[in-house]
């Protein structure tokens, strides 16, 4: 693996698949923070900013998302309680927020918990972002998320791609409304990646990496089947969602997932749309290929994931 070289003044935070990592970007005119975890973790967020090398005593003036999910904003209200930190979130996002659309935010919708915060600012596409003393341009990143941004520093060519792009893959994209728009959003995104001169990619989950070109390859590669495949792209879906409530819940019964699945509202409307099962066939199917790819087992009659 190539090594990879951060601005000054620049951390990393790398947090597990429930917690989006964190940005620390400090210089002795102030601190800032791009992507806030999981709420439930926030105890485990403040520890980690409280660390000698990273915050330390420091305050945190301000907190950034790169989008406006869970795993990236659902520890804005506890750090803000804990530091008086401003909030800026990006400007499509802002409506979702202030009327706390919990199905456009993927919480109630896919069991997933943030609590509600408020923020000070908003942040456009194209925008120029003074941070740790360098010029960070926002750039609109629709695909995962309709109203998500990345951040890109052109002098030490870094990019903060959030859920646009990771090592291996991206975020989610919903098959169950305006699929069309949203593939051709990702496409537009990786493409206005592919464009930028990037020498570290410091993505939303996963370490820090080079080789932005061979991710993005990967990227397109997984793109295009999902083009063709809107049925592969759903059982994606579903996956994903059931691991990171495995993830969020510390497991679940598997004489309860039937239950689980009727009654959560992402599957039975994914069910409705592309798989017409019984609720127990429909766990089956998402337990049974997330087994073999050895990503959850069961012990005890609980599925657990091996990510925990």
């Amino acid at each position: 693996m190539e090594p990879v070289n951060l601005p000054p003044g620049v951390q990393v935070i790398v947090r597990d698949w429930l917690n989006a990592n964190h940005v620390l970007i400090a210089d002795p005119d102030g601190t800032a923070l791009i992507d806030s975890g999981y709420g439930a973790h926030a105890p485990r967020t403040l520890a980690l900013l409280r660390a000698p090398h990273a915050l330390g005593e420091r305050r945190l003036d301000r907190l950034i998302n790169t989008h406006c999910h869970s795993d990236h904003m659902g520890g804005n209200a506890a750090i803000t309680l804990a530091y008086g930190s401003s909030i800026s979130v990006p400007v499509d996002a802002a409506p979702l927020i202030e009327r706390w659309d919990t199905r456009e935010l993927l919480l109630d919708y896919a069991d997933q918990h943030a609590e509600r915060f408020e923020f000070a600012g908003t942040i456009a596409p194209g925008e120029v972002l003074k941070l740790g003393g360098m010029d960070w341009r926002a750039l609109a990143a629709p695909g995962h998320d309709m109203t998500a941004l990345v951040f890109y520093q052109p002098e030490h060519r870094v990019l903060v791609s959030g859920d646009a792009l990771w090592e291996r893959g991206f975020g989610v994209i919903e098959p169950v409304d305006r699929l069309a728009d949203r593939l051709a959003a990702q496409r537009a995104t990786l493409e206005r990646i592919a464009s930028l001169d990037i020498a570290v990619v410091v993505p939303g989950h996963g370490a820090p990496f080079t080789g932005c070109a061979r991710a993005l390859e990967h990227a397109f590669q997984r793109l295009a089947s999902y083009e063709a495949d809107p049925l592969k792209l759903a059982r994606h879906c579903l996956k994903t969602f059931l691991v990171f409530a495995l993830l969020a819940r510390g497991g679940i019964a598997r004489a309860k997932l039937p239950a689980y699945v009727g009654r959560v509202a992402c599957y039975r409307e994914y069910n409705e749309r592309f798989f017409r099962l019984a609720p127990a066939a429909l766990a089956e199917l998402l337990v049974g290929e997330l087994a073999l790819a050895g990503i959850v087992a069961e012990h005890d009659g609980q599925l657990v994931t091996r990510h925990s």
